[in-house]
């Protein structure tokens, strides 16, 4: 039994043991060929954030590899208080095979890692997203083939999600640049991590974005106020309003670079019509291959094999 909580917590061998997986079951999955080898196994969602991609991907996955899946909010667990998270981790392990937490506080992630038992799937935590940057890098292996040398541009604010994209590309090889104000980049103490786990990592931050798109494989962008910064909207509009990624923002990069966004976006503010409907977006098929990931990582959690 394994979990997954940060990308840090893996090596590249795990990586490509994942994607190995998961290119199996999308291959055979548009064959026809659904293998039922989590029959009889339950994976539990407990959601603090509400979601679209994270829950269905996992239920679909769930359901085609011939499990059940129980959905939970928060509040019906009991982590608003009723029981301690010691006990509510304790009771739901003993009902499940997987859970998957998406959540605002890492701590109650560490905390079901410690005492549920079973494994733990970080579903999203305000500091890390690993489901969504395993997709992407995968996506990226799809479009580009070998993505060791390619360049991954983030533009726009340095939050969970250009978090874990800085270690999924560290893992395997790739640039990433982050594009965003001062105040809005990587923090120091996740590049030193970073660094010292995987010293030939290459991460730039830089509010240029002529030397950043001038040779760009993939322009990524998420929303400039995630969850639980609502109050924030109206500041963050004023602060990321030169890094809407726009036509005039993709004739920067190269005319082979693919645009990427984990979705919801906010069409008119971080990104244009223009650009996510585009050619060069690849959106969509990142989107799926939520499902796809999702798969390939219940079965490395579990140690199965196909």
């Amino acid at each position: 039994m394994r979990h997954l909580n940060s990308l840090m917590d893996l090596m590249p061998s795990d990586v490509e043991s994942i994607f190995e997986l998961v290119r199996s079951l999308k291959t055979r999955l548009r064959a026809g060929d659904r293998p039922q080898i989590l029959s009889g196994y339950v994976m539990t969602q407990i959601f603090e954030k509400p979601s679209l991609r994270t829950r269905l991907s996992f239920d679909a996955a769930m359901m085609q590899l011939g499990g059940a899946s129980i959905f939970l909010k928060a509040e019906d667990a009991g982590l608003g208080g009723r029981e301690s998270v010691e006990d509510v981790a304790r009771v739901i392990g003993g009902y499940s095979d997987v859970i998957t937490l998406r959540t605002f506080s890492q701590q109650l992630i560490d905390d079901f890692i410690k005492h549920s038992g079973v494994a733990v799937i970080n579903g999203l935590s305000d500091e890390r997203h690993p489901c969504q940057a395993l997709t992407d890098l995968f996506t990226m292996q799809e479009v580009l083939g070998d993505v060791r040398g390619r360049k991954c541009v983030f533009v726009g604010d340095g939050n969970n999600v250009a978090n874990s994209l800085a270690i999924a590309a560290a893992l395997c090889g790739m640039n990433f640049t982050v594009c965003a104000p001062e105040s809005h980049r990587l923090e120091a103490g996740l590049l030193k991590e970073l660094v010292d786990k995987i010293p030939a990592a290459n991460v730039v931050q830089t509010d240029c974005f002529e030397s950043a798109l001038k040779d760009a494989d993939i322009v990524y962008t998420d929303v400039w106020t995630s969850m639980g910064q609502e109050d924030e909207a109206e500041e963050r509009q004023k602060i990321f309003g030169g890094y809407q990624v726009n036509q005039n923002l993709m004739k920067l990069a190269p005319k082979s670079c693919y645009f990427m966004h984990c979705l919801p976006a906010k069409r008119g503010l971080e990104v244009t019509d223009e650009v996510i409907d585009s050619k060069q977006s690849i959106v969509f098929q990142q989107a799926e291959n939520r499902m796809h990931l999702a798969k390939g990582l219940m079965l490395w959690v579990l140690e199965k094999s196909l």
